[in-house]
């Protein structure tokens, strides 16, 4: 019988395959020629994996430039590939994006572009609208994000300060055919919100944006304020004629990499529960939330994998913690389960990077409180620090597992067994 935590991290292996570029990319690269160039651009944290796939099934001439997170990228023949920071952009990706809008101006009704999108494009592709700056962007990123705004209201903002991003380079590409390719990382699979939707229509205006700040009380730069009140070149709305030639496929997303984990936790002999790849919210208060849910099952009798994604947000309270959103929700989870025998769980994000550190997430059973007890640690008070990483760190279970140059966003999964099974099973 394999243990609980290699089923765990089994499971949560077959979630990051399942939405690896080389296989889920091929079935949908355009086969027929265009009758003028094909220009490749792309931004996110599966940029480089998506361009290598591309060059390996492409059957005509090619070239372009894709955007990833330092540490992403790989090695391509035809189509550059550069690194910028992300979460909060830097010069190197103002520069990518720069340069990216500039590959498809000017281009024929004739020619094809194919752009490559996957999680953390938003920020990679950071090109200040006129009259913003990089670092009047970074303010207000760095304020949603302690704030705790979730990927939608973050991107909403960001569409309405950037020359690229809500429809805006599918604009800068027509008469061009344009091809996206994308792999989801956001609750619902909107591709208006997937790196902030460059070549799609955008839904959200001016005022919602205004309302985002609003919301979180976010003062903005002075310069961002008066562009958002001045509200002019609004982004291309549904129904624009200028997007009639600008198709989108999903190629990943998070329900199919969580249905592969299933599949895992089934043929070890699990019941599977999917509670849905969109799940938001609290992280810390979700992980109690699955605790009780958990319990009531194992009160059940149930042998059963509990599996979930979407995108929780942390709200900073204590500056310096080390962790990320699934380690908070993992503690969280921890703290409500209160050391209860035979359940086993595992919460990390697909693109091997919880937060900002080099631990995807983490694992915990029912030993975590006593052992970080017995190391002089409070599970609590970790928590309330915003330091759950440090905890799971001094444990040795933190899940590392590099750039996985992928990302369909977080994946929680919990083993419930009976109530017998032995604490280090």
């Amino acid at each position: 019988m394999t243990a609980p935590r290699d089923l765990l991290r089994a499971m949560f292996e077959a979630a990051v395959a399942r939405a690896d570029p080389a296989l889920c990319l091929p079935p949908h690269v355009p086969k027929d020629p265009p009758q003028g160039r094909t220009i490749v651009i792309g931004a996110g944290k599966a940029a480089a994996a998506m361009a290598a796939a591309i060059e390996a099934q492409y059957p005509h001439p090619l070239a372009g430039l894709v955007v990833t997170r330092y540490g992403h990228g790989m090695p391509t023949k035809r189509i550059e590939v550069v690194e910028a920071a992300h979460p909060v952009p830097d010069a190197a990706g103002a520069a990518a994006a720069r340069r990216i809008l500039d590959l498809v101006q000017d281009l024929r009704a004739e020619d094809r572009v194919i752009c490559l999108l996957s999680g953390g494009g938003s920020a990679l592709l950071a090109l200040p609208a006129p009259g913003l700056t990089l670092d009047d962007k970074r303010a207000l990123n760095r304020a949603l994000l302690a704030a705790g705004a979730d990927i939608r209201e973050i991107n909403t903002a960001r569409k309405h300060l950037s020359a690229i991003k809500g429809g805006r380079l599918a604009l800068a590409a027509h008469p061009a055919e344009t091809v996206t390719l994308a792999i989801s990382d956001v609750p619902g699979d909107d591709p208006a919100t997937i790196a902030s939707g460059p070549t799609v229509a955008d839904p959200t205006s001016f005022a919602v944006a205004r309302a985002v700040l609003a919301k979180y009380k976010i003062a903005p730069p002075a310069a961002i304020a008066r562009h958002l009140a001045e509200a002019k070149e609004e982004t291309p709305k549904p129904g624009d004629p200028r997007l009639a030639r600008a198709r989108y496929t999903l190629i990943a997303t998070p329900a199919a990499s969580l249905e592969a984990a299933a599949e895992v936790a089934r043929k070890a002999g699990y019941e599977t529960l999917i509670l849905g790849d969109a799940l938001e919210g609290d992280a810390a208060a979700l992980g109690r939330d699955h605790a009780r849910l958990a319990l009531a099952r194992q009160r059940q009798g149930k042998k059963l994998a509990i599996l979930s994604g979407g995108e929780t947000t942390v709200a900073v309270r204590v500056p310096g913690g080390s962790g990320g959103r699934n380690r908070e929700y993992l503690l969280g989870l921890v703290l409500g389960l209160e050391g209860a025998p035979g359940i086993h769980a595992l919460a990390a994000d697909t693109d091997g990077i919880d937060g900002s550190e080099d631990a995807a997430g983490a694992i915990a059973g029912p030993d975590t409180i006593a052992r970080s007890r017995a190391i002089g640690l409070d599970p609590a008070e970790r928590l309330a620090a915003n330091d759950a990483g440090g905890l799971f760190r001094a444990l040795g279970d933190a899940v590392i597992t590099g750039p996985t140059r992928t990302n369909v966003n977080d994946f929680r999964g919990i083993l419930v067994g009976p109530p017998t099974i032995a604490a280090g099973e």
